[in-house]
């Protein structure tokens, strides 16, 4: 069943085009076999319930198309494989069998082309399972870099995305291989978590830990982070690690660095806002909890917790929600943090005003990381002599509370 709704495209459009046509005819069936039907009542409302239905389906889609959110109706469904999209291998969970992928990923390494592999982990400390998609680049096969430690790009899918947004809507596979190539990027693994985990709607997560709820947030960090550098050879040190994403995904980029300093140096925001949006689709996420609410907007950790973290923050100048929020971070933003900011002329809150963006903000984050690099003899700082600051208790399970290590 996953793999038949994988195969259904919602970003296609031809089907768009197909169901517009259908939706039409529906339409146009309601007043001609109005007086037709034989069994009026019955006939009358099964035409009409369907072009009702085919409209929503429309509209849907097209809207769809335009924030790019579900590539197919299993990304729609969340089944098994909806996270697979534009992957060249599936991994067991945790990465246990990644080095029989090697192969694959040297010959695609030859081509300048890294390895794109889909796999569930299990994070240690909350015990939350989320599918976790890994962008290999091409030296990470080179045997020249077999001991080198890598630098990481967390990418954070928009809601109600998943991994697949990033392989398949943002097209970012490609556009890391060019980076990489052109030497705007260094060679970097670039590791896409899914940030709601199932359902998908009605549980936007926005990345936090939720009030004796789920410890999302610690799954993202300090769980994903653990098991990069345990499994997949990445840095540890904090200047090699950054975050990025759009819209849901840019917020929760700003807002994990700033809460995290001690281990990301970087966070890279197209469209992202201050706060956590508080909905129908968050569900409660706070209970009220003003503390927490503090402690996860971005404006206010940098005021009250100022650390040596880069932002760059972009909005689009029709964005007026998104262009108030990068004024707040303005507002706030004080040494040792900086902040590279500018605003997209004539630009929407949409996939295709996002996707102009990538380069620039792939040569931003290569300016700023750290490049691969050998194992050192000698113990280094990894956190750059950056503590965390006390973080208050969610009582959601596993997560980060107090003064972490």
């Amino acid at each position: 069943m996953g793999l038949g709704l994988s195969a259904i495209r919602l970003d296609s459009p031809l089907n768009l085009v197909i169901v517009l046509v259908l939706t039409l005819l529906a339409i146009v069936a309601v007043p001609w076999f109005w007086e037709r039907w034989r069994r009026k009542m019955i006939g009358r409302s099964s035409t009409i319930l369907v072009a009702v239905v085919l409209i929503v389906v429309s509209t849907g889609m097209g809207g769809n198309m335009i924030g790019g959110f579900f590539p197919t109706v299993g990304a729609l469904f969340g089944t098994g494989v909806y996270a697979g999209g534009n992957v060249d291998a599936v991994a067991g969970e945790n990465g246990a069998d990644l080095d029989k992928l090697r192969t694959g990923g040297t010959v695609r390494a030859k081509e300048g082309k890294g390895t794109v592999v889909l796999m569930p982990v299990k994070g240690k400390r909350t015990g939350l399972t989320r599918d976790v998609t890994v962008y290999f680049p091409p030296q990470y096969y080179d045997p020249a870099y077999r001991s080198f430690k890598f630098p990481v790009i967390e990418w954070i899918p928009n809601y109600p995305s998943g991994p697949e947004v990033v392989t398949v809507g943002y097209e970012l596979p490609s556009r890391l291989d060019e980076a990489i190539a052109s030497h705007k990027l260094p060679p970097a693994l670039v590791v896409i978590p899914d940030p709601t985990g199932k359902p998908k709607l009605g549980h936007d997560t926005e990345c936090v830990d939720e009030v004796g709820g789920d410890a999302n947030d610690t799954f993202l960090t300090a769980d994903i982070r653990d098991w990069a550098i345990g499994t997949l050879g990445a840095s540890d040190q904090r200047k090699a690690w950054t975050i990025a994403g759009w819209s849901s995904g840019g917020y929760c980029a700003m807002n994990l660095v700033t809460r995290h300093p001690q281990w990301y140096g970087q966070a890279a925001s197209v469209s992202g806002y201050d706060k956590a949006s508080v909905d129908a689709e968050t569900e409660n996420l706070f209970k009220g909890r003003q503390d927490i609410i503090d402690a996860n907007s971005v404006s206010l950790n940098l005021q009250r917790h100022p650390s040596p973290v880069d932002i760059l923050a972009i909005a689009g100048e029709k964005e007026n929600f998104e262009s108030s929020a990068l004024d707040q971070i303005q507002a706030a933003i004080r040494p040792p943090a900086t902040l590279s900011s500018w605003r997209i002329p004539d630009a929407g809150h949409n996939m295709n005003t996002f996707k102009t963006q990538i380069p620039d903000v792939l040569a931003w984050i290569g300016a700023r990381t750290v490049p691969p690099s050998a194992p050192q003899e000698k113990k280094l700082v990894t956190n750059g002599g950056v503590t965390p600051w006390p973080l208050p208790n969610t009582g959601a399970k596993g997560a980060l509370v107090d003064i972490v290590e």
